[in-house]
């Protein structure tokens, strides 16, 4: 095999969701094995919030919710700070191998309102559940935290109300957007352009391995999270993993592709998880209480609002789409705005609740029994729906056809 067709076949063309989705479950084990803690964002965006008001001579380092999660330092010296990163820069690389980076304004000035708002929400909703479609869902429920269960019920009923809401003739893009299928590489550009956005994408990737090997040097887990965060970048660029896609079109269309394959990425990682907790490291346990639920309502609503989940925003903001942008300032808002009321809605709402642990709360066995029983009954239940949105669609056509003929 050539070069070029190395280069078209795994760089420049989109990759197939499912082995890219159970390759960033795999990885996310990995990642906690090794760093102890687990692939999510949405906690480093608020540290961002929170540094900007202390550049503005305010004091979040004072509240609660930054004792929680912390504050000290620079990205460059917190693990989450230079696994997020590298996400950018992993993502920013894959888009410019496929060249497919563009500078891409929103048609009408209402989308960037709405971006900012359903990313207000979204970060909001995220911060109060203590995680996203990562820390709360994707890499929540293979921590074993019941939490990311109740998270994870709530987002679905979140983004079917949202669904509703982005269907709205006012909310409606202005051109249809078109899912690229696996193995299907984008519109291409010209060749000069192709060529030189390659190149630089090949850049960025090289300086960002080299940066990380660096951080090693000095703090071996720093330079390991950057280097996660490089794989997870290019993972979700270049699969186009966006959870507010797999959810969007369930309701719309009644396909569940995506969110199966969430599902069995999920279980990939449930057992690296469990293997790495029976060799001492601690599972990331967060309060099962309201916060979650409500949590997950609002995030739910608000990535379908505003267009894309995290992991959504990050790569299409470097692929050059500027709507994305927003979402992810108001998500960093959104986020801030929790932290800044935590110290009144967290103690009834999750400081007073427990810490449910299912590994403690059934047996490490039972635990582990509990966690695959929920992933299965997930699976089948997206399975079922998938065929029953089939046939009411089918009906319909022909009731519609019945009329049509009388």
């Amino acid at each position: 095999m050539t070069w070029f067709e190395i280069q078209q076949k795994y760089l420049v063309r989109f990759w197939t969701p499912l082995p890219a989705i159970v390759a960033a479950g795999v990885l996310s084990a990995l990642y906690f094995g090794l760093t102890g803690t687990f692939w999510a964002v949405t906690g480093e965006f608020t540290r961002w919030g929170g540094a900007a008001l202390q550049a503005a001579g305010l004091h979040p380092e004072e509240w609660g919710y930054f004792k929680i999660i912390g504050l000290d330092g620079s990205p460059f010296e917190r693990i989450d700070g230079v696994m997020v990163l590298g996400m950018f820069a992993g993502s920013l690389a894959a888009a410019l191998w496929a060249g497919t980076v563009k500078l891409r304004l929103p048609r009408r000035k209402r989308r960037i309102a709405q971006a900012v708002i359903g990313g207000m929400i979204a970060g909001f909703g995220a911060r109060l559940a203590m995680g996203c479609n990562l820390a709360a869902f994707f890499t929540g429920i293979p921590q074993f935290s019941l939490h990311a269960w109740l998270f994870a019920l709530a987002t679905v009923v979140g983004t079917y109300f949202g669904t509703q809401v982005a269907l709205l003739p006012s909310l409606r893009p202005d051109v249809k957007l078109v899912r690229a299928g696996a193995g299907v590489a984008p519109a291409a550009p010209r060749w000069d352009m192709a060529r030189w956005q390659f190149r630089l994408g090949m850049a960025v990737f090289c300086v960002a391995v080299a940066a990380s090997l660096h951080l090693a040097l000095n703090t071996l887990k720093l330079g390991l999270a950057a280097l996660f965060g490089l794989a997870f970048g290019l993972l979700i660029e270049r699969a186009q993993i966006c959870f507010t896609s797999a959810f969007r079109d369930m309701w719309i269309t009644g396909r569940t592709a995506v969110a199966r394959a969430l599902v069995l990425g999920m279980a990939a990682s449930v057992i690296g998880i469990f293997s790495y907790v029976q060799l001492g490291v601690d599972p990331k346990i967060m309060w099962a209480g309201p916060n979650a639920i409500i949590g997950g309502v609002l995030f739910g609503f608000g990535i379908v609002v505003a267009g894309g989940c995290e992991t959504g925003w990050m790569y299409r903001s470097m692929e050059g789409q500027v709507h994305y942008w927003f979402v992810g300032l108001g998500n960093i808002i959104g986020a801030t705005v929790l932290a800044a009321w935590w110290d009144r809605i967290g103690p009834p709402l999750a400081l007073n609740w427990p810490k449910i642990n299912l590994l403690a709360a059934f047996g490490p066995l039972g635990g582990l029994i509990v966690t695959y029983a929920g992933l299965l009954a997930s699976f089948g239940l997206l399975l079922w729906w998938e065929k029953a949105f089939s046939v009411r669609r089918l009906q319909a056509t022909r009731h519609a056809g019945s009329k049509l003929s009388i």
